[in-house]
């Protein structure tokens, strides 16, 4: 039987881990396809990138490892699905490689691809400015090109000798911002974002949960909203707020209206603070993990920062409150001296509208595409 032009089209394969890293990786194919680029993709993935007509070897769930002991138990199937992949790539030979999130794992990936002289791109920079740095002497020596979706790794990349492009940030093509900054604040709206994890949940809502009610001490009229993650129990969720204390629960697929809505936001750090950030909404960001981690973290992380608004902007943004920081009376005392200072809300939102401005225009998978064709071509 004669070959179809897919059949016989070049092969990228692409290197996906997590949740996220198969979503940004099934934009990315989408917008090679955009490009009339007559490539087919194989290599680790999981359903978004099914969807986009990825063939896998592997499926990205076999890296769903949360925590130390976990990856230690799972040492052996790791190390399989390693030789595994290195069989392939020999048997294939891609003409690329682009990995996508699971740094752990996918170093080991890059450096096995540019071993057998397969070009390695890093789709979404790996967070090597932040902690263990002497990693991106690693990134010089085996990565072709980072692309990077915030607008300071590009600088860090080339003091280090480093070819980096700045691709602007995936969250501008999902977050409809013209329509949501349409949306004017609500006088007294206090919103509340714990997190996706069930430990980083429990360690955090009851602060959150304490701080609210000192605030509303201060100010009966205030309204809170208590906003839950896609996969978190709402039973859950709730059964760390008081039931004295009136709050909405803001489900998953209204979060970016609830948050633009908000006067101001408590929230767990993460990924999230930048959307808080893209919407205008001053934030409290709190970081709280376990005393062994977080004595660990002072000896490898090397940001002045740690969360992503403070970091791009190269100032404190946000209020950022660490471990015993995070105490209720603390956290209330921060989240009044923002509440009920107008002018300082005000200076907050200025200091926002620069952040947009710094990240670009919407994208980003199709700018990647496109400066991989290229130095591919």
């Amino acid at each position: 039987m004669p070959q179809s032009a897919q059949d016989t089209a070049p092969t990228i394969w692409i290197n996906a881990g997590e949740v996220s890293g198969d979503m940004h990786a099934a934009s990315l194919m989408r917008a090679f396809a955009e490009l009339g680029a007559p490539y087919r993709f194989t290599g680790m993935g999981g359903p978004a990138m099914a969807e986009a007509g990825f063939t896998a070897e592997f499926d990205s769930a076999e890296l769903s490892l949360v925590g130390v002991s976990e990856v230690f138990g799972h040492l052996p199937r790791i190390f399989s699905l390693l030789r595994a992949t290195k069989t392939r790539l020999k048997a294939l030979r891609p003409r690329a490689v682009v990995v996508v999130d699971a740094p752990e794992y996918n170093f080991r990936v890059a450096r096995m691809a540019a071993k057998l002289g397969i070009p390695v791109y890093f789709f979404i920079s790996p967070q090597v400015w932040a902690w263990r740095t002497g990693r991106v002497r690693f990134l010089a020596k085996y990565a072709r090109r980072i692309l990077c979706i915030l607008p300071f790794e590009v600088d860090f990349y080339a003091r280090h000798g480093v070819a980096a492009d700045f691709i602007g940030h995936p969250l501008l093509d999902s977050m409809p911002l013209n329509e949501l900054l349409a949306l004017p604040p609500v006088q007294g709206r206090v919103g509340i974002l714990p997190g996706s994890r069930r430990r980083e949940i429990a360690g955090l809502l009851p602060r959150f949960a304490a701080v609210a009610g000192m605030l509303r001490e201060r100010d009966p009229g205030l309204t809170f909203s208590l906003f839950r993650a896609p996969g978190v129990d709402p039973e859950f969720l709730r059964s760390f707020w008081p039931a004295d204390l009136p709050v909405a629960t803001v489900e998953p697929e209204e979060r970016y209206a609830g948050m633009r809505a908000a006067e101001l936001l408590l929230a767990a750090s993460g990924t999230v603070t930048l959307e808080t950030a893209l919407l205008g909404t001053p934030t409290l960001v709190a970081y709280r993990v376990a005393p062994l981690s977080f004595l660990v973290g002072l000896f490898l992380i090397h940001a002045e920062f740690f969360s992503l608004p403070n970091l791009i902007l190269g100032k404190r943004v946000f209020p950022e409150l660490l471990q015993g920081q995070t105490e209720p009376a603390t956290m209330a005392r921060v989240a009044s001296r923002l509440l009920f200072d107008k002018p300082l809300l005000s200076a907050v939102r200025e200091e926002l509208d620069g952040l947009r401005a710094r990240m670009g225009a919407p994208g980003a998978a199709s700018r990647a595409a496109g400066i991989i064709l290229r130095d591919l071509s």
